[in-house]
């Protein structure tokens, strides 16, 4: 059985071996048009690398340690391919060997940070004071002094990194926060105004919340905010609540389906005079059990969310300068370790201890803040802090300041163009992204580190011009047009296959030509309302005109023309009598024939 099988295999390899060698011998590659393979260029992040400074160079983070950092410096140095090895110890000479120190390994940070390379996108015109990211880092929504909103998305984005939609959310007030909810399906305007705006992902405006009244006393009887709203943060497990602080020395708790009153006023008592004071800053605990916010009468307060917000959990006088805004509060993964930036007047960035709410763990001073909105947040790993620090009076340049969380110790600094002020760090994507003074956000990300986001950007390279090749392969190609697959020869049959799009059709008021339906209570857009009564008053007064003969109604006044012809005096000697147009006659068909 096998000596019969074997021949025939053999045979048929001989067959497709000729069979391959005729095809090629007459040009014959394979059927069809062979794809090109797309190659990406290998150098493509080159062109967005950072180019390195003396001042960007990474300082000791600790004492130094001369033996270990030259035994490095020289192993790196050493050319792989030399000639002369270096000088070989003796074999009687005593050399200790360091012990490993897991500190060392903290003191290479340069791979921690991805800084080293940078992608600008340039469309505002003023600073840039707000930023946010969705959680999958596909979105960016920017807010800035030019009273513009933009919308990037990196996905869709060219190499002219420009935005998607751009709007203005409030005319002429510049924004002061944007921050995207925790499900990514939303997110949140602050304008300088009274009135949070609540935007979809696409940028389609969902609700513009009340505004309070103004001449009320009590904070707690008001509906909404009745002075600028300067902050927000989303609850971290619910979607649908949010909270705000504004400069009417309160915090209050909205629900996002309710736009018509908030559902809890958080009133901030200061002890300056009048009581009152402008909080600046606001945010959730990751858990959800703290509310935090910040005044600008330098007083930082913590609030438990399960207590009636009568008075405050926790609260430090004098945490930061008296009268400067403090830029953000910000809480760290662990919990109790809470985050605060001076604004301009203090300049500091502290760390506080919510089980020892006192005093600061660790002071960091020498940071100008420029920007009242100036913020500073946390790392992915909750190990570095990063702020943004404007140029000191002395000179310097405007910079990134990476600091270790433990004691606020500056392990890197990162020369910019201007002075940065909103930052973010985003955990998914592992790239910062900085608004900047001059307009410009900048995104900086690492090629090895950094996963999608301006990595999407850059992959895509220029887009490649069109050459007259291409259009005269555009105009000699033909077009192919198959007459059934046109929507005016489709053969669409009464009664099937149409009653589900019948009723999708029926469904969408505009497809179905819906009238408007009747305004119920008081009237807006123009339109006047209608009440319960309205038809029943109206039904008591009717207007009877419809009802009266209109021959009637002119014979009426027959008499009256005749006795006193007020308007037709004119007539009474020229032509007493009145002529009128005769009738024509109609002639009879037998008259005619």
């Amino acid at each position: 059985m096998a000596t019969a099988t074997t021949p025939s295999s053999a045979s048929f390899a001989t067959h497709s071996m000729d069979a391959d060698d005729v095809f090629a011998a007459m040009g014959i590659a394979g059927f069809g048009k062979a794809t090109r393979k797309r190659e990406l260029d290998p150098n493509r992040f080159d062109k967005a690398k950072r180019d390195v400074k003396e001042d960007e160079s990474v300082p000791s983070a600790g004492p130094s340690t001369p033996g270990i950092a030259q035994s490095r410096v020289d192993s790196r140095a050493s050319p792989e391919g030399s000639a002369e090895p270096g000088p070989q110890p003796s074999a009687n000479q005593n050399q200790e060997e360091p012990e490993y120190d897991p500190s060392d390994d903290e003191d290479d940070i340069e791979g921690d940070f991805p800084t080293t390379h940078e992608l600008t996108m340039k469309d505002h015109t003023k600073v840039v004071t707000a930023l946010g990211m969705d959680p999958s880092g596909a979105r960016i929504v920017s807010g800035s002094h030019d009273y513009d909103c933009k919308l990037w998305d990196f996905g869709g984005m060219t190499m002219e990194c420009k935005p998607f939609k751009s709007w203005e959310p409030s005319g002429s007030y510049p924004i002061n926060e944007t921050k995207f909810s925790h499900d990514g399906t939303k997110f949140l305007v602050i304008p300088a105004t009274f009135q949070p705006r609540m935007y979809d992902r696409d940028g389609t405006e969902l609700a513009v919340y009340i505004k309070g009244d103004p001449y009320l006393r009590d904070m707690k009887n008001t509906a909404g905010h009745v002075a600028e709203v300067m902050d927000c943060s989303w609850h971290p497990k619910d979607p649908k609540t949010f909270i705000t602080s504004s400069a009417d020395s309160t915090v209050r708790i909205w629900d996002a389906d309710n736009k018509r009153k908030q559902k809890t006023v958080i009133v901030v008592k200061s002890k300056d005079r009048g009581g009152r004071t402008k909080v600046s800053a606001c945010s959730y605990s990751p858990d959800a059990t703290l509310i935090g916010g910040a005044c600008t009468d330098g007083a930082v307060h913590l609030w438990q969310t399960n207590s009636n917000f009568v008075r405050p959990h926790r609260t430090i006088e004098g945490a930061h300068a008296k009268g400067s805004e403090t830029g953000s509060l910000t809480f760290s993964l662990d919990g109790h370790t809470v985050m605060t930036r001076g604004g301009p007047g203090d300049d500091t960035l502290k760390l506080w201890d919510t089980r020892a709410f006192k005093k600061p763990i660790a002071v960091r001073e020498g940071l100008p803040a420029v920007y009242p909105r100036t913020n500073a947040v946390f790392s992915p790993d909750d190990r570095y802090v990063v702020t943004g620090c404007g140029p000191t009076v002395s000179g310097g340049s405007a910079s990134l300041v990476f600091m270790k969380k433990e004691n606020l110790e500056v392990v890197k600094r990162l020369s910019v163009d201007s002075t940065p002020v909103k930052v973010m760090w985003h955990a998914k994507l592992n790239q910062i992204v900085a608004g900047l003074a001059n307009g410009r956000i900048v995104v900086l990300y690492s090629p090895e580190s950094s996963h999608n986001g301006a990595k999407l950007v850059m992959s895509k390279g220029p887009a490649r011009k069109v050459t007259i090749e291409d259009m005269a392969d555009a105009l000699s190609a033909p077009n192919i047009i198959t007459p059934h697959a046109l929507p005016m020869f489709r053969d669409m049959e009464a009664g099937r296959g149409t009653k589900r799009k019948r009723e999708k059709d029926r469904m969408d008021p505009r497809k179905s030509r819906r009238p408007e339906l009747p305004v119920t209570g008081p009237g807006k857009g123009g339109r006047v309302g209608a009440s319960a009564t309205q038809h029943v008053v109206q039904n008591l007064v009717r207007d009877t005109t419809r009802d009266v003969d209109p021959r009637e109604a002119l014979l009426k006044y027959a008499d009256v023309a005749e006795k006193d012809p007020k308007w037709t005096g004119a007539w009474k000697v020229n032509q007493p009598q009145a002529v009128f147009a005769e009738e024509p006659v109609e002639e009879k068909e037998d008259d005619i024939l």
